[in-house]
């Protein structure tokens, strides 16, 4: 897990969609959650948080150093910690001086600060993070700019401002989707505002499906479909974990209101991008990525992007989705495993029991003693992931495997 004490995870040599737009001419940020890593090594949280994402090509950096459920719960700008007095610092061990919400975690590993820590309330944090992304685009409107505007609505905990509590009916987790509209709003409205939406590409999307926590069960128990009728959560390699949407919007570009059944994957961003501002990959550059633009554009009808690799949190599922089959290389989705409702971590067999989801190797919260030790969906009939029929079409599956495999030892997929 990369949390406070990870060090930057990305290669600094390695080209990241930033360094492409700040070569281009671009300003680039990234304001929000960050969860990356900082430094080599153990970061230094009362001292300069180098190599992060000023070394990753962007030129502004706000926002929660690891994600709003773990510590430390401050604000970093650039390479510091916002706030922090050098005769109070940041102290391992020590309980930090924060509000208290279920799903928010170890606020007792790292304390001091107590003024850093001031600055961070969890219910403002959606505001706060609106507001520098919002300042950020009106200075630099008179140049061209690339921001990457990463949300804590809607990662746990559920946070709303008290401007959204009780809006919605499923709870505070409904409730912290109604402040991310709203912060999406805000957005919008800016470049309406500055007269910079016909001419900037916007697009909205995720990193993964909605989560069975405490407050994901909350908003179930109201009513509330997360994932819609796809099978499993969060980290699943079911189509619940990771089919997510996306949005994008580009007046005179393109359509409105126009949908594409394409595949395709955030990792299409780097090239799709590369390929909008006219920068020239290099040999080994973007290995995964593929140009999505002419999708975007509606300029063509062909299939660009034929497999996708899948990577559930246990490596033990990985999978592929080639065409309108998906291939999993273990039972189940591979995700969350916690057994018991009001578990934070639930997931599994026993979360399909509580939602109600149906799957033919699973029964009763548990797998079913002759269920197949891999998985074959045909999605263009069961998108629901209802039945397994990797016994009725055993070479698919194996031609899939070979793929995947295949895939793995090259090091790259495209």
């Amino acid at each position: 897990p990369i949390f406070d004490e990870a060090e930057l995870i990305v290669d600094t040599n390695q080209l990241t969609i930033a360094d492409v737009m700040k070569a281009e001419g671009y300003a680039t940020a990234v304001i929000g959650k960050w969860h990356l890593g900082f430094g080599e090594g153990k970061p230094d949280w009362n001292g300069e948080l180098k190599p992060g994402p000023l070394e990753l090509g962007f030129d502004y950096y706000f926002g929660i150093p690891t994600v709003n459920s773990h510590p430390p719960f401050v604000y970093v700008e650039n390479h510091g910690v916002v706030g922090l007095d050098p005769d109070d610092p940041i102290v391992y061990g020590k309980t930090a001086e924060t509000k208290v919400f279920d799903e928010k975690f170890k606020i007792d590993k790292m304390g001091g600060a107590k003024a850093a820590h001031a600055l961070y309330d969890d219910e403002m944090v959606g505001t706060t993070l609106k507001n520098k992304a919002v300042d950020w685009i009106k200075t630099h409107k008179d140049q061209p700019f690339f921001l990457y505007f990463a949300t804590t609505n809607i990662h746990h905990p559920f946070t709303p401002h008290p401007r959204f509590k009780g809006t919605s009916e499923a709870g505070r987790y409904g409730d912290f989707i109604h402040e991310l509209d709203w912060i999406v709003g805000e957005v919008m409205k800016t470049l309406d505002e500055e007269n910079l939406a016909d001419n900037t590409l916007l697009i909205f999307t995720s990193d993964n499906g909605g989560m069975i926590n405490r407050g994901g069960q909350d908003a179930w128990r109201a009513g509330h479909r997360q994932n819609g009728d796809l099978l499993g959560f969060k980290f699943d390699s079911w189509e619940g974990g990771h089919r997510v949407p996306m949005i994008v919007r580009w007046p005179g570009k393109v359509e409105a209101g126009s949908r594409t059944d394409q595949l395709i994957s955030n990792v299409d961003m780097l090239h799709s991008l590369a390929s909008l501002v006219g920068y020239e990959l290099k040999e080994g550059d973007a290995p995964d990525s593929y140009n999505m633009l002419p999708v975007l554009l509606g300029t063509t009808g062909e299939e660009l992007r034929d497999n996708l690799v899948i990577a559930a949190f246990r490596p033990s599922n990985i999978a592929l989705r080639q065409g309108d089959w998906m291939y999993i290389s273990a039972k189940g989705g591979g995700g969350f495993g916690a057994r018991n409702p009001g578990d934070h971590a639930f997931g599994g067999p026993p979360a399909l029991k509580f939602a109600g989801e149906v799957n033919s190797d699973i029964e009763d919260g548990k797998f079913k003693p002759n269920a197949p030790d891999q998985q074959l969906y045909n999605l263009a009939t069961d998108l629901s992931e209802s039945t397994n029929v990797i016994n009725q079409y055993p070479e698919v599956a194996e031609k899939m495997r070979q793929k995947l495999e295949e895939i793995r030892k090259a090091g790259s997929s495209r």
